[in-house]
């Protein structure tokens, strides 16, 4: 049967988001406003935080909150190289840094351990990235005494020690890009913070760097979010936790299952509550196991195989020219192989995975 990497299907609940959409068309409110204004307290709630900001994307959440935290051009920012290319773009875009730190291979996420060499006497924050659904160690990290931005866009739902991604460290930057754990309907994303001045920063920027759209204090953004997206966003924000518990339970199935025979399964540290954006196993030779699957109508896919700190735009930030030596990084981008995840992921497809992963072990 075809099996699809992102198993998600907003089929049950389009009836709702129908609804809401023609009440937004109604009001008149497209940009900012009411609906906006009531996703921003629901999903501060949600997260235990004392604010969001809704913008227009992730990557505009990473670069307004950044420079809501205070970090100015020429400020350095460590960063985990293996991640999106947004992580450390976000950051080289408002003038800063970036300073490309590992990562563990086994959690894919950045650690203090690999942190701490890249700190300098210019270093003004750090942005560990919860990737792929993993959390990174959040609690670790603020004892190097560094403001922190988290990359929350993956880990919509997942907690740390019982408090969710997004409210662990200063200020947190979330995607609702569509295939995110909550989606949107397209672009948007947002700022969530407790520091009352950093949620009032990012609001200023969000809009232009004014108030009151008369004076400009800032060289802002136009970066809102819509009420459209809100709404969607409205209605989805209560499925989201009964969608990672299945998603969780399709990871429980492919370990009790047997899969671990024929790769090597997603390290969960213990004091993480995973959600899976991603089921990123490691193989030996990942393209090849690609390949035998979609040969039988699965859909596998690598990311990040080639790490931020080689990608062309970014030579110019590293040290004396050369890339860095992230021996975790090369690992983890060799390595990874998305297989299929999701909420719809049914019992009958789980099992067609592994029998397809098996079919090619010696």
């Amino acid at each position: 049967m075809p099996v699809p990497l992102f198993a998600s299907s907003l089929a049950a609940q389009m009836p709702r988001v129908t609804e809401r959409l023609a009440e937004v068309a109604a009001s008149g409110r497209y940009i900012l406003g009411p609906e906006v204004e009531a996703f921003e307290r629901e999903l501060a709630a949600y997260l235990g935080v004392g604010h969001v900001v809704g913008v227009g994307n992730g990557t505009d959440a990473l670069a307004i909150g950044l420079r809501a935290l205070g970090v100015e051009p020429g400020d350095e920012v460590v960063v985990p190289s293996f991640t999106f290319y947004a992580t450390a773009e976000a950051v080289a875009a408002i003038g800063a840094r970036p300073v490309f730190c590992d990562v563990d291979p086994e959690t894919f996420c950045l650690t203090a351990e690999t942190v701490e060499p890249a700190v300098g006497v210019g270093t003004r924050a750090i942005l560990p990235v919860h990737l792929f659904g993993n959390v990174a160690p959040v609690a670790e990290l603020r004892r190097l005494g560094l403001p922190i931005l988290e990359d929350a866009a993956q880990a919509a739902g997942a907690t740390l020690d019982g408090r969710r991604a997004g409210a662990l460290g200063d200020a947190a930057a979330l995607s609702f890009f569509p295939s995110k754990n909550l989606g949107a309907l397209g672009d948007g994303g947002a700022i969530a913070t407790s520091d009352r001045e950093v949620a009032e920063r990012a609001r200023l920027l969000r809009s232009h760097g004014s108030r009151d759209k008369l004076t400009y204090t800032d060289v802002g953004y136009n970066s809102r979010l819509d009420a459209i997206q809100a709404a969607v966003l409205r209605v989805l924000l209560p499925k989201l936790d009964g969608w990672n518990a299945r998603r969780r339970r399709v990871a429980a199935a492919y370990a009790e299952g047997g899969l671990a025979e024929h790769v090597t399964l997603p390290s969960v540290p213990a004091a993480v509550d995973h959600v899976y954006h991603l089921y990123a196993a490691r193989h030996c030779d990942p393209q090849a196991l690609i390949a035998r699957l979609a040969a039988r109508g699965i859909e596998a896919r690598g990311y990040y195989r080639v790490p931020v700190h080689r990608q062309p735009a970014l030579a110019p930030y590293l040290p004396a020219g050369r890339p860095p030596h992230l021996p975790g990084t090369e690992e983890a981008a060799a390595t990874n192989v998305a297989l299929p995840m999701g909420p719809e992921l049914s019992d009958d497809q789980v099992a067609e995975v592994i029998a397809a992963c098996a079919s090619g072990s010696t």
